[in-house]
């Protein structure tokens, strides 16, 4: 997958900046999003958990203390590895479909090498799915990884796809998911309309990221907003309720608001100093 030419990795997050060697100035949707609390400790010690029953070295370890320390050490960072496996999958896939878009419109792509690639990781179901999804939907793309920029709230974001579906406009962010048991496509995560209402508020389009050239938005505000879910044994796509975004909508400006609080913390200084103790007598 692209990665956006004008984000950076920041310790406040990923930030943008407005051109190439720009210095960033605002958080990525991502990244305000990720400023609300989300308690993974129990996914977290069921993977460990599982890591420690499916460790081959566990029935000769049984009664030897140093053996036991060392699986447990390993099964801890369980959840850290799965994590990173399903981060470098969806790149992969989101490479693919990106790919797939660009080469619909006529430019340069490589996405018989993305295909090539999934294919060599056991994932060319993932891309099988998404074609037949794409030719079902007729999508016709109009912006793949399209950087956009709100400045009034002040964020900035790249959207997976800007296309046009049945007759209608449609920002498009897609998520690749894992099977549940009975062969579905896992659902999606409803912060996903959150991420698509931030999209929606884009008031600039990059258009030259070395001359840091931007354009007012051109695309229709009534566009459908899709969550689009690419799985292995299907792609389902869900559209964005029009009846809950302002809600989506407002708790994306309050954490904006808090991830803003944190940089003016972060550069106050100390919040406590020592107190001695009052002078004798």
């Amino acid at each position: 997958m692209t990665q956006p030419q004008l984000a950076h990795a920041t310790e406040l997050g990923r930030m943008y900046s407005r051109s190439l060697g720009g210095a960033p100035e605002v958080p990525s949707i991502t990244t305000v999003i990720g400023e609300a609390a989300m308690d993974l400790t129990g996914w977290a010690g069921h993977m460990a958990a599982q890591a420690v029953i499916q460790d081959q070295r566990l029935s000769t370890a049984v009664g030897q203390p140093g053996r036991l320390r060392q699986i447990a050490r390993d099964a801890s960072s369980a959840s850290s590895q799965h994590r990173d496996v399903a981060a470098a999958r969806g790149d992969r896939v989101h490479g693919y479909a990106e790919q797939v878009a660009l080469r619909a419109l006529g430019q340069e792509h490589q996405a018989a090498a993305a295909r090539e690639e999934l294919n060599a990781h056991g994932e060319g179901a993932f891309a099988d799915r998404f074609d037949e999804w794409w030719d079902l939907y007729d999508v016709r793309p109009l912006a793949p990884e399209a950087t956009i920029w709100n400045a009034e709230v002040g964020y900035a974001g790249t959207l997976d796809l800007i296309a046009e579906i049945g007759g209608r406009v449609c920002i498009i962010d897609y998520k690749t998911k894992g099977t549940t048991r009975d062969g579905r496509v896992k659902p999606l995560d409803p912060k996903v309309v959150m991420q698509l209402a931030a999209g929606a508020q884009a008031q600039e389009r990059l258009v030259d990221a070395e001359a840091g050239t931007w354009e007012a938005w051109p695309y229709p505000r009534d566009a459908m907003l899709l969550g689009v879910a690419l799985g292995e044994t299907e792609v389902v796509a869900q559209q964005a309720e029009s009846s809950v975004l302002p809600a989506y909508w407002r708790r994306f400006w309050a954490l904006r608001q808090v991830w803003e609080t944190g940089r003016s913390l972060a550069g106050a200084g100390p919040a406590l100093r020592p107190v001695p103790p009052p002078p004798a007598g």
